[in-house]
């Protein structure tokens, strides 16, 4: 059924009937919200965090003056469906795992719960027939999370030490020590890395078009990008804009064939080929035009826009590992090819963060649970070792001290007979005394 699923979402045949009889119910990000809602979206979700991480460095400050260092059997830095679901097969396994999910207040890092928290629809997750917000289902994850044991804390991982057992992880203050470490950071949006582009960011220029779509609401929008995230912005914008244009370098699209015909179909979306933005141009209110270059012929033309959403694709969060663990060219952490070990033993990385082709929710909740069960034989097998070499050292010394004392024994039965004979030898050598 999963491939099937898949199979029907590629636009291909399965010969398997769909027992849907009904498009899926649409859900803004927010269960009950509407579209209106969705315009402060981001401003009221990382707020929200950002109090209820603050909270919880108080209490933990409070409880733990003096303490620099918390022992810890598993830590698992980051969430999404990746950390959430190492937390979940991590606490079922009785190891206690803390996970740091992440303040939500860096925009380079992005919110706890990863990118699905910016999403609206997660139609080809199985068990949702109805589809479901990334919010909702995240919320769902971590929730499950909880219930056996995994404490989650909304703080950012500032500092790790991976060169000696026990591992370091840093994170608002406090210093973990973690027999494990998984690595579940995932990705952030990639930028065009135009001086413009930063001049207006988050004044028409955005990598979120959930976040801030409805903020452009009457004008036209533009998407760069030709893979399924740019089609389902552009997709998404439909709801505001007068007509989105998507910009993409090349002359066809990279997306799933029906997340293409979904935004080939759509009336209000237009494509702009073999072209790329050169400059974002605007004024003091924002964005007003694009400056684009058509690669096959050189011709430079601008479009009129009053924002620009970006959906190029993603960079790993990986930065505070360079140097820790081994990363490609790309900067996402290199593992063994079917396994979530990393260059570093006791250190497992799952989801986006290692995963640079697939980046689907569930392969991302499949290496998160592959990482959580090699944490946790990895953590057997070593305690298994240190417990026969503990019990070795104690036959050895035992077998040291048993030794000694025979040795020590054997001495003082040799030299017992020894001192009679010189003794005895003594009295037969005296000179007889006689009346």
């Amino acid at each position: 059924p999963c491939a099937a699923r898949s199979a029907a979402r590629a636009g291909l045949e399965t010969g398997v009937p769909s027992r849907r009889a009904a498009a899926p119910v649409r859900r803004p990000a927010f269960p009950g919200a509407g579209p209106g809602v969705l315009t402060d979206l981001r401003f009221r979700l990382r707020a929200s965090l950002a109090a209820a991480a603050n909270n919880k460095r108080n209490e933990r400050k409070e409880e733990g003056k003096g303490m620099t260092v918390e022992p810890r059997r598993v830590v698992i830095v980051g969430s999404g469906p990746a950390g959430y679901t190492a937390a979940l097969y991590a606490a079922r396994a009785e190891l206690q795992p803390l996970l740091l999910a992440g303040s939500g207040m860096d925009p380079d890092i992005g919110l706890p719960g990863g990118q699905l928290m910016l999403t609206t629809d997660v139609e080809n997750y199985p068990g949702f027939p109805d589809g479901v917000t990334g919010y909702e289902m995240m919320d769902l994850f971590r929730r499950q999370a909880e219930r056996f044991g995994t404490e989650v804390l909304q703080v950012d991982a500032t500092a790790v030490d991976l060169s000696s057992r026990p591992f370091s992880v840093t994170a608002a203050g406090t210093t973990y020590a973690a027999d494990a470490v998984i690595v579940a950071t995932g990705a952030r949006a990639r930028w065009l890395g135009l001086p413009s582009e930063k001049e207006f960011m988050n004044r028409g220029v955005s990598a979120c078009a959930t976040c801030d779509g409805a903020l452009y609401r009457g004008r036209e929008m533009a998407v760069v990008g030709g893979g399924d995230t740019a089609m389902e912005e552009a997709l998404f914008l439909t709801r505001f804009a007068t007509t989105v244009h998507v910009i993409h370098r090349r002359d066809a699209l990279r997306a799933s064939k029906i997340m293409a015909k979904r935004a080939l179909d759509n009336p209000k979306i237009r494509f702009v080929w073999d072209s790329v933005v050169e400059e974002v141009l605007g004024n003091d209110e924002g964005v007003t035009d694009l400056r684009l270059r058509n690669l096959k012929t050189g011709a430079e033309s601008r479009l009129p826009v009053g924002a620009l959403f970006i959906a190029i694709g993603h960079v790993p969060n990986t930065e505070i590992f360079t140097g820790a663990l081994d990363l490609d060219d790309r900067g996402y952490v290199l593992v063994t090819p079917g396994a979530t070990t990393t260059s570093v033993e006791g250190v497992f990385a799952c989801g986006d963060v290692m995963d640079p082709t697939y980046r689907q929710a569930v392969t991302a909740a499949g290496t998160g649970c592959m990482a959580a069960i090699a944490s946790e034989r990895w953590l057997a097998e070593r305690e298994s070792t240190a417990e026969r070499e503990s019990t070795a050292e104690r036959e050895s010394t035992a077998e040291r001290e048993s030794t000694a004392e025979r040795e020590s024994t054997a001495e003082r039965e040799s030299t017992g007979p020894e001192s009679g004979t010189v003794a005895e030898t003594a009295v037969e050598a005296a000179p007889e005394v006689t009346a």
